[in-house]
């Protein structure tokens, strides 16, 4: 019984991967636009889009999904894959594709848990286990996005500094973002440029801005956006500003590394009473154990 539930359980997983790497993938218009926003970039910071495979596949695909998801979770989605980074091989068709296989593959395999174990505690674990099925592709972008939430906040120190260097050396503010964003390498550049590109295509550099507050969600981010916004209102001096926000961005630094020094102990002691304890125990005093029980046998 159990390899049988094993064995519904990888056909689920595998149709949704299979689904997700063959049947969806990006349209042909938005290759070329993201190819035309991409050209000129530095390659180790602008990802190369994937071509799709056909050209009306895409846009079947986007016609469907369209069709069948609710514009509510639609655009749930397109938000944690703008907070995610927008990775090029989860396009939104994809996701949703995937959504909507695990979708059905999800109630198969609860199913498949109650009947062929009417238990109530397998039965709770089968749809315990498709619920997390269903909400994967949600799951995988939520841990996406905060991985690029601690990168963007570890290297905003370090991007200050050299954008401060940069306006003290003459340079305007647009142009040290050009700089510290062409020679980066990290997610920060990357979304760097993605704001001059926005600036450079039409939008206000105050919109520009907020938007790469809201794909972020970084708190310190947002406290130096809002910095450079209220400099260029009032008239200030934009190097004094940056000095100030990138002494600000390496005490925080250093004060979360504190912070997590301090919980090391905490997080040691369960392992430690766990794994190493019992044992430790065993070798110290196994040998007394057995030599108290040899002579009581006697």
């Amino acid at each position: 019984m159990l390899i049988t539930l094993l064995a519904v359980a990888a056909l689920a997983a595998a149709t949704g991967y299979f689904t997700f790497a063959i049947v969806a993938g990006p349209s042909a218009a938005k290759v070329r636009a993201m190819a035309n926003l991409r050209r000129g970039t530095p390659s180790k910071v602008a990802d190369a889009a994937h071509p799709a495979t056909s050209s009306g596949k895409g846009r079947n695909v986007s016609t469907l999904s369209e069709t069948l998801v609710p514009k509510g979770s639609r655009t749930r989605l397109e938000r944690m894959l703008a907070r995610a980074g927008r990775p090029a091989d989860w396009p939104i068709e994809r996701v949703i594709t995937v959504k909507l296989a695990l979708t059905v593959a999800a109630p198969i395999l609860a199913a498949t848990f109650i009947f062929k174990a009417p238990s109530p505690l397998l039965a709770g674990l089968g749809v315990l286990f498709a619920a997390l099925l269903y909400f994967l592709p949600e799951l995988r972008l939520y841990s996406i996005g905060i991985e690029r939430r601690a990168k963007i906040t570890l290297e905003l120190a370090d991007t200050l500094d050299q954008m401060s260097i940069a306006v003290e050396a003459g340079l305007g503010f647009d142009a040290a973002m050009v700089r510290v964003a062409k020679n980066g390498s990290g997610v920060l550049a990357g979304e760097l440029i993605r704001t001059l590109q926005d600036v450079q295509v039409g939008m206000t550099r105050r919109v520009a801005y907020e938007d790469l507050v809201e794909r972020t969600q970084v708190p310190d981010l947002k406290q130096f956006i809002r910095s450079i916004i209220q400099a260029e209102a009032y008239g200030l001096a934009l190097s004094s500003v940056l000095n100030t926000q990138a002494a600000e961005m390496r005490l925080k630094r250093r004060m979360r590394a504190e912070a997590k020094a301090m919980q090391i102990p905490v997080k040691v002691i369960f392992p430690l009473m766990l794994c190493i304890l019992p044992v430790l125990f065993m070798v110290v005093m196994g040998p007394g154990v057995i030599g108290i029980m040899a002579s009581f046998s006697k």
